[in-house]
């Protein structure tokens, strides 16, 4: 028998590693991509052209690491445990903020007006982001100065979109100070309009947190369906009267879309 020579298995054995890591690679990924929970062994062999056994070597590898797992009655194969917690990684990590800055700059160019982003912190709101519009009269927010949940559109887009338990004890407490004159500090009616925002998904204001300004806001929700952020468009209260539906729309399609990104499932989905 003759020996390979060394220099021949040193460069065969990366390419046949690298070769069995893009097809174990293409598997992972023909599930997320195929629309249905659970594959056969035919139907990635099918659809990946590889042979049966190849297929078989690949999803026992996938399955001792907890990638995939197997049906012992249909011996078809889902997405495992392992694969979930990559996932939940990757989206634990996500930076909303570097994620929402081409929106809140396509979104300010297609409505001229301000577009904010909003982060929550306990029982206050900060905006972390903004993008205002080039013409001569626009509203501009101060970054990083807290505010309370019930005043404006931003805040009552993060409180009506919280669990009822959250909402009870912030309603609950005796904090609710008026910003303005239109400021609704009556807790009933607070919950009557945090209704009314989770079932159209959007919050809107009209000088309730600053006079003479006036705003469209909706949540980003993350995989927990939680809101991770708050995205809105505001500008002048007179101005932004005409103007706040065709906001709201331009505003659901990016939140959206960011939602989306973060790994949140519509109830559509």
């Amino acid at each position: 028998m003759t020996a390979m020579p060394q220099e021949t298995r040193a460069t065969e054995r990366p390419g046949q590693s690298a070769s069995t890591v893009e097809r174990a690679a293409d598997v992972l990924v023909l599930f997320a991509e195929s629309g249905t929970r659970t594959l056969g062994v035919t139907e990635i062999a099918d659809a990946l052209g590889l042979s049966k056994p190849a297929v078989h070597r690949i999803l026992t590898s996938l399955r001792s690491r907890g990638l995939v797992q197997v049906d012992e009655e249909t011996r078809r194969y889902a997405l495992g445990l392992t694969a979930m917690r990559l996932g939940l990684a990757y989206l634990d990590h996500i930076d909303v903020r570097r994620l929402a800055a081409p929106d809140l700059v396509a979104l300010s160019r297609s409505t001229r007006e301000t577009a904010t982003l909003s982060a929550r912190v306990g029982a206050q709101r900060v905006y972390i982001d903004q993008v205002t519009p080039d013409r001569e009269v626009i509203m501009s927010v101060s970054l990083g100065v807290p505010f309370p949940l019930h005043a404006g559109a931003s805040s009552k887009a993060f409180l009506a979109f919280l669990p009822d338990a959250e909402i009870d004890d912030y309603l609950s407490v005796d904090h609710l100070s008026r910003l303005t004159d239109r400021t609704v500090v009556d807790p009933e009616a607070l919950r009557l309009e945090l209704a009314a925002i989770r079932r159209r998904g959007y919050a809107r204001s009209f000088a309730e947190r600053q006079s003479g300004a006036a705003s469209v806001a909706a949540p980003v929700f993350d995989h927990h369906g939680v809101p991770a952020a708050v995205v809105s468009v505001c500008g002048p209260v007179e101005r932004f009267r005409g103007e706040a539906e065709a906001c709201a729309d331009a505003l659901l399609a990016v939140t959206e879309g960011l939602s989306a990104l973060m790994g949140h499932m519509s109830e559509s989905d």
